[in-house]
Order: C-alpha cells, then sequence, then structure tokens
C-alpha cells in the first residue's frame, strides 16, 4: 500500500477529482486552501525594493504572489493502483509553464477501517 500524495493547482480540483475517478480511484482525503511555491526565489535586493514599493523591484517580482493558493489531496491506495492515480493526476495538471505541483508516493505499513476493523489491503479496497 502507498499514499500518493499530490500537490495540485487549487483551480484543477474538480478535474482531478473526475480524472481520479475515471481511473477507478474514488477514496481520497483534500486538505483545504494552502499555499506554497516552487524554486522560484527572488534575490533579496528586489524583495527590499518591493517593500519600499520600488517601481523598478515590482516590475521584476511581477503580479504573480509569492505562494500560490494549492490543494493538498492524500489518496491510499494498493500498489496496483499508485501508476493509474499518479498518471490521472499529471494528465490533468500538466502542462502549466510553472506552478503544476509536485506528487509524492510514500509507504504504508497498515491502514485500519474504523467501521469494520479491517485492516491491510482490505481496509483500501
Amino acid at each position: 500500500m502507498k499514499t500518493v500524495l499530490a500537490i495540485i493547482n487549487i483551480d484543477k480540483m474538480n478535474e482531478t477529482k473526475r480524472a481520479l475517478l475515471d481511473a477507478g480511484i474514488a477514496s481520497m482525503t483534500a486538505s483545504g486552501r494552502v499555499f506554497g511555491r516552487g524554486k522560484g526565489l527572488w534575490e533579496a535586493k528586489v524583495l527590499e525594493g518591493v517593500k519600499e514599493n520600488s517601481p523598478e523591484a515590482l516590475e521584476l517580482l511581477g503580479k504573480e504572489p509569492r505562494l500560490r493558493p494549492q490543494r493538498v489531496l492524500e489518496i491510499v491506495v494498493n500498489d496496483s493502483f499508485v501508476q493509474p492515480c499518479v498518471d490521472a493526476i499529471i494528465d490533468v495538471n500538466q502542462g502549466e509553464p510553472h506552478g503544476c505541483g509536485k506528487i509524492f508516493v510514500l509507504p504504508i505499513t497498515d491502514v485500519i477501517q474504523v467501521r469494520t476493523g479491517d485492516s491491510g489491503s482490505k481496509a483500501v479496497d
């Protein structure tokens, strides 16, 4: 079993849910609005200029906010569903010049369904 942890553009949430359903993955947890950024780092001098409302610094920074709104999905799947899950997320979210998100695949040692007490793969299916 694995957890597929995906950070995606908040505007792609409904399309991503549909793609996961189409891939046979119905269960997921979505965290509320989170904020983050990728590798785009700014020099300290530019940020100081922004604080002082320097037009040149503001132009260099651009109109993008420093942290972008995103959504975090946590999807626990059996090993056979990891690749279809990852593919569905990529198909919907890939293509933006930046800010497409990240996918992390993490091992799960056990799962226990609260209602039935089932554990392991039986609790995930």
